[in-house]
């Protein structure tokens, strides 16, 4: 992987290309990116490229104060401040091919990706709490007569004698979403250098305000 790049998901919209076709799009706030921390083989045993992303308050610690309870503690802020750089909400590292390239404080910006690109997002997907097996599962409901009794079950859990027990895979209502998802080989349709945005065609997981992790798609065109 020779680039890559943390986000935030805007929203989606729609635009037009410049033959006329109308594209759905969703628009990314994509850096800058901090280094903070460079990771090499002979120090960590691999090579890779930590990176901070938004600014993050420092914790309050003067006696009687109630704000910035949520802000960076002593320690992480020590950790920003030997890179040289301000306290950062997210922290990631990227396992990147040129990881001696970057320096600490060096920035990553969006314009390391170009139109055309195709990319990989990586992202927690909506929480949805606990929902039953049709939404869930994608499975069918049962009869809607009265006398039916059986709407919205799961239906059928286990056999009688053989083998007499539960397969493991059995669609059964639970906990849905807030799953770590990654869309592949999506393609870039604009990238506004100036603002930091990234615009990728489809949809991408995620609420608003999440963190998407962009990097360069691992599929090889045939």
């Amino acid at each position: 992987m020779k680039k890559a790049i943390l986000a935030t998901k805007v929203g989606m919209t729609q635009i037009f290309k410049e033959d006329g076709s109308l594209v759905p799009v969703t628009v990314l706030q994509a850096g800058p990116c901090v280094v903070t921390q460079i990771k090499t083989v002979d120090n960590d045993g691999y090579s890779a490229v930590q990176v901070g992303f938004v600014d993050k308050k420092e914790k309050n610690f003067e006696k009687g104060k109630t704000w910035h309870r949520h802000g960076v503690n002593k320690a992480e802020k020590g950790h920003f401040a030997k890179a040289g750089v301000t306290c950062k909400r997210f922290v990631r590292e990227l396992k990147l091919e040129n990881a001696d390239e970057y320096s600490l404080g060096s920035e990553i910006k969006a314009d390391v990706f170009a139109e055309g690109d195709k990319i990989d997002a990586t992202a927690i997907t909506k929480g949805k709490g606990f929902q039953g097996a049709i939404k869930k599962c994608g499975q069918h409901r049962g009869p809607m007569a009265h006398g039916s009794k059986f709407h919205r079950h799961q239906g059928s859990n286990g056999t009688s004698s053989d083998p007499s027990r539960v397969f493991k895979g059995k669609g059964m209502p639970g906990h849905m979403g807030g799953l770590r998802v990654t869309v592949q080989n999506l393609e870039v349709v604009k990238v506004d250098a100036d603002k930091n945005l990234i615009l990728v065609k489809g949809a991408v997981p995620g609420p608003k305000k999440g963190l998407v992790t962009i990097k360069e798609t691992v599929k090889v065109e045939a």
